[in-house]
């Protein structure tokens, strides 16, 4: 459905990330090689955020990369030691405007989904009920309500998706039930294939300083050296280092280390085993 690539490493410029390779990004926008029956061309606009001193701020376009000179005159000339970039495929049904491209943000998080939510509406409510649920069992006094969903920015299963995870991930008391980011993707992708089994939820998350993802039917690969870390749905080079990740996990990659486990339906991480 779409095409995202996270990067943690020395600073580089900003547009190198999406230009780098004959098989980069923005190749990738019309040029796809594994989309798995979602789409043909990523032609729905794109977005790239990036970190400084902290901070995370990004560039959107609801037109299709290749047609913005931005990419090639002003992205290289910013720099970061982190990006997260993104070209979209948009489902039939949904806006086609900069607010629904990735990345989306908040806080110093940055965000994309490749992927589709089939009846995402009916689907993310639940999964909201849900979390309210196993957080009323547990004792906590947040709430996960069906109202929240209307904070979205545009009315897409990502930007639902980006409501749901980003309350996951609020460090702000009274705790909620995810308590590292790897544990609030593994508990909302879970939740999700709960309720919609022919989900597809590849999530890429970013705080600047390591990156997290699922995988849920569409690729991933990943390219981590002692000096930095990359996870890209396709590798943009030949480079002999990148990895293909396996479906159903979930990976955490900074310079230096790349963690995947499995995310397969567990006990100990589902919402039914947390509101028993």
């Amino acid at each position: 459905m779409c095409r995202h690539l996270g990067y943690v490493g020395p600073v580089v410029p900003v547009g190198d990330l999406v230009l780098r390779g004959p098989h980069s990004l923005r190749t990738q926008s019309w040029a796809p090689r594994d989309m798995r029956g979602g789409g043909t061309i990523n032609a729905d606009g794109f977005g790239v955020a990036w970190w400084v001193d902290g901070t995370v701020t990004r560039y959107r376009n609801a037109d299709p990369i290749w047609t913005d000179p931005a990419v090639e005159e002003v992205l290289p000339q910013l720099t970061s030691h982190a990006v997260l970039a993104a070209v979209r495929s948009a489902t039939v049904g949904m806006p086609l405007d900069r607010s629904a491209c990735a990345p989306l943000l908040w806080d110093r998080w940055a965000f994309s989904h490749n992927g589709v939510i089939p009846q995402w509406r009916t689907v993310l409510t639940a999964v909201l009920s849900d979390l309210d649920v196993a957080a009323t069992r547990a004792g906590l006094t947040r709430r996960y309500e069906t109202s929240h969903l209307l904070e979205a920015e545009a009315q897409t299963d990502s930007a639902a998706l980006w409501v749901l995870l980003r309350r996951l991930l609020d460090p702000e008391p009274p705790a909620g039930l995810a308590e590292t980011p790897g544990t609030a993707l593994r508990l909302l992708i879970t939740t999700i294939v709960h309720h919609a089994p022919d989900a597809r939820v590849n999530l890429l998350l970013g705080d600047g300083n390591a990156l997290w993802a699922t995988t849920c039917y569409h690729s991933l690969s990943a390219l981590v050296t002692d000096d930095f870390a990359i996870l890209a749905s396709e590798p943009y080079d030949d480079d002999p280092r990148w990895q293909a990740l396996p479906d159903r996990s979930l990976v955490h990659a900074e310079p230096g280390a790349l963690h995947i486990e499995s995310l397969e339906m567990a006990e100990s991480t589902s919402t039914e085993s947390l509101t028993r």
